[in-house]
């Protein structure tokens, strides 16, 4: 149903123009390069581009016709930035031109009262009749970063990746660009639905479950309007793809601020919690938790058996890092005596190491002590993901120890989550870590709760 929506070869821009200020600018250079503020991400549509403008003859060199029916040639999506009011005749012209995809960024329909509403109801009425797919209105567009289409007025592009994220709220899309582009997290598409008038946050979550550049499908969601519908699509997709869901208007304060936002209505937080768990689904508790999981389950392979080793050269971060794992059911398994043999015939460990699970190899351990106790757990056939804990001490050397992880996992091919706790001095090893699709949190109590999901952990992870 949506596969010309998502692979256009020919777009309108309703709205265009030449202001830097306007909508419609910003759609248009989206369009043209990719981008507004180059990121380094961004690809210049590759199709057709039909501005759309009574007042002018041509938009960023290209020539600008006075609506949809003076273009000759197919148009498969329709981009609509104008004044509301007039938007519902827009949406006909698009009918009468065959267009059967549509994207409505304008603002001022039901999220504003009584005469928004009714404007959005006409709006409907309208695409209904013509049998175009809408999304919107009151949204920011969509971007498709795996394809390098950006069909927004976003400012920038953020870097291609297997994450897909739907959400209500178009500024939070903008504000998690801009953060993807800083801390590299990578989308195959982010996808604001607005006012979902038609097309709604449901139909997205099953368009990505679909999607083969898809791994991993997150949502911001503040209200629904058919329950049973989303949290059957829910339970669709989340036997193929991890789905998971941050929930706004948890609070009765933060439930009245939904509808003056996007008319939606916010319902009971707990219920609806409680039918995302049971339908598959995983509830994050914060924005920042939504893409750790995502980002984990997307770069990590799943954990075989829940039966996990922590390495780390801190007694406090072994100590932490159980506490937490008893607290997310990730399983610390005891070592076997074969298995302190072989770590004892390396001749490596200082004689106060730990002996055991946490395996504390001590503040002054060198990177071939990481070595050794990461790669003989690694090649443990009863071990099935680890923790690597690293604190920096004098004689530390971060980026040989990242090096180390890297090796390993690339050899053994199990899940390795790193918490190289510091900052300055800890920046290479992290970032050679995060290039190398192996995740890095700077708390233990992230890394645990991630490693709970490669367990197979649902429901509510907090």
């Amino acid at each position: 149903m949506l596969e010309t929506f998502f692979n256009p070869k020919s777009i309108a821009v309703i709205g265009a123009s030449n202001k830097p200020e306007s909508v419609g600018y910003g759609v248009m250079k989206g369009l043209l390069q990719g981008f507004v503020m180059n990121s380094g991400y961004g690809k210049p549509f590759q199709g057709k581009i039909f501005p759309v403008n009574p007042n002018l003859e041509r938009v960023l060199s290209l020539e600008c016709f006075k609506t949809v029916l003076e273009v000759k040639e197919n148009i498969d999506l329709a981009v609509i930035c104008v004044p509301a009011a007039i938007v519902p005749n827009i949406i006909a012209q698009c009918g009468k031109k065959k267009i059967k995809n549509v994207i409505v960024l304008s603002a001022g329909f039901a999220e504003t009262g009584a005469k928004g509403k009714e404007l959005q109801e006409k709006l409907v009425l309208t695409a209904l009749k013509y049998k175009i797919n809408l999304l919107g209105p009151n949204c920011l567009g969509f971007l498709r970063p795996s394809t390098g289409l950006n069909v927004s007025f976003a400012l920038t592009s953020p870097p291609p990746g297997s994450v897909a994220f739907i959400t209500q709220s178009g500024a939070l899309a903008d504000s998690v660009i801009d953060w993807a582009v800083k801390e590299r997290y990578a989308f195959s598409a982010i996808i604001s639905v607005g006012n979902s008038a038609l097309l709604d946050s449901s139909d997205f979550i099953e368009w990505a479950g679909e999607d083969p550049f898809t791994k991993v499908v997150t949502a911001y969601i503040e209200g629904v309007k058919d329950g049973r519908k989303l949290m059957n699509v829910i339970s669709k997709v989340s036997k193929k793809k991890p789905v998971i869901i941050l929930k706004g208007g948890r609070t009765e304060t933060g439930s009245k601020a939904v509808g003056s936002h996007t008319a939606a209505l916010s319902g009971n937080a707990k219920v609806f919690e409680t039918a995302v768990i049971q339908s598959g689904g995983v509830i994050a508790d914060s924005v920042e938790d939504l893409f750790d999981f995502a980002k984990v389950l997307s770069e990590q392979p799943p954990l075989k058996q829940n039966a996990v080793a922590v390495v780390t050269n801190s007694g406090a971060g072994g100590v932490l890092c159980a506490d937490y794992c008893e607290r997310y059911n990730v399983k610390l398994v005891e070592l076997k005596k074969e298995t302190i043999k072989k770590l004892e015939s390396t001749k490596l460990m200082s004689p106060a190491y730990s002996k055991r699970n946490p395996l504390d190899i001590v503040g002054d351990a060198l990177p071939e002590t990481f070595n050794a106790a990461i790669t003989t757990l690694l090649q443990e056939e009863y071990i099935s993901g680890l923790f690597v804990i690293q604190t920096i001490q004098t004689m530390t050397q971060p980026v040989l120890d990242a090096e180390i992880v890297v090796e390993a996992f690339k050899k053994f091919k199990k899940p390795v989550i790193c918490v190289f706790m510091g900052g300055k001095f800890s920046s290479k090893a992290v970032n050679t870590l995060q290039n190398n699709n192996i995740p890095d949190f700077n708390d233990i109590k992230k890394a645990v709760k991630a490693m709970s999901l490669l367990a197979g952990n649902k429901g509510k992870i907090i």
